[in-house]
């Protein structure tokens, strides 16, 4: 008999176990840290961003730089839409959730487009149509209504987290497309995919984040908050960047005047949207 293993489960129970530490850890009273009052749980963290850390560098790094140097950019482009697409088919929700009207409907216009007319979200005919994209998960609407984000949690594989965060992840996996569909070697071929084709968006990201910090725990954690703190109190007339873009920079060439930023406050290994 073979033996299948889910990535939903597996990721859900991550969240989930990690919840109940967190739980159990404040039953008991608070942790030995360094005094910053976000990260009570910093010699934990550290263990778990290590763990996270080395697994990147002996698997996941090597397998998305395989990838991106044998995947022609067209394709890793479309590979990008395609989750994108599907991204904003829950940021609709999460729109929703947040009463922010217009923003729903810019995702709703958005899945629509590509879906149709893009080839089921391959190409990316919204934003050719300036149809604006507005990203938001789960841990976002917690915010929005209300709920503080808690301690900062790193989480293993998934990377930096608050509780607040780990709980809308579990959201976030049990509401996305791809991990809801009943074919499960499709389902995890999907989903390996997204998460090789995301971490090899952010390649450029982890080398700045090697060369620039004189301790990653520290500047990934503090990014990581900066940027959540900007997302849930995020003016609405702001322009919002695209942190999910293949790197568009020729090789031995300066970066063309569009070019996207990368987010350095990318875990090892991405969420799964």
């Amino acid at each position: 008999m073979t033996t299948r293993i889910t990535i939903k489960p597996l990721l859900s129970g991550v969240v989930a176990a990690f919840a109940l530490v967190l739980l159990q850890g404040c039953a008991t009273g608070p942790n030995t840290s360094s005094g910053n009052p976000a990260d009570p749980l910093e010699p934990f963290n550290r263990t778990v961003f290590k763990f996270n850390d080395e697994l990147d560098r002996a698997v996941i790094k090597p397998v998305a730089v395989a990838y991106r140097d044998i995947t022609p950019q067209l394709i890793r482009r479309g590979v990008t839409n395609f989750f994108g697409n599907i991204s904003d088919a829950w940021s609709l929700v999460n729109n929703v959730l947040q009463l922010h009207g217009t923003d729903a409907t810019d995702s709703l216009f958005r899945v629509t487009v590509n879906t149709f007319w893009g080839l089921g979200g391959v190409f990316d005919v919204a934003s050719e149509m300036k149809i604006p994209r507005h990203s938001e998960d789960f841990g976002q609407t917690l915010g929005v209504w209300g709920v503080a984000p808690g301690a900062y949690l790193v989480l293993p594989v998934l990377g930096p987290s608050t509780i607040r965060d780990s709980v809308g992840t579990l959201v976030d996996i049990n509401g996305n497309l791809v991990t809801r569909s009943k074919d499960v070697p499709l389902r995890n071929s999907l989903s390996a995919l997204g998460a090789v084709n995301l971490r090899a968006n952010f390649l450029d990201a982890g080398d700045v984040l090697d060369g620039a910090a004189l301790d990653k725990y520290s500047f990934a954690r503090e990014i990581y908050l900066q940027r959540r703190r900007s997302l849930v109190g995020r003016d609405p007339a702001e322009k919002e960047e695209r942190f999910d873009l293949p790197e568009t920079v020729p090789a031995g060439g300066a970066a063309p005047a569009d070019a996207r930023p990368v987010d350095v406050s990318s875990p090892a290994a991405p969420k799964v949207p």
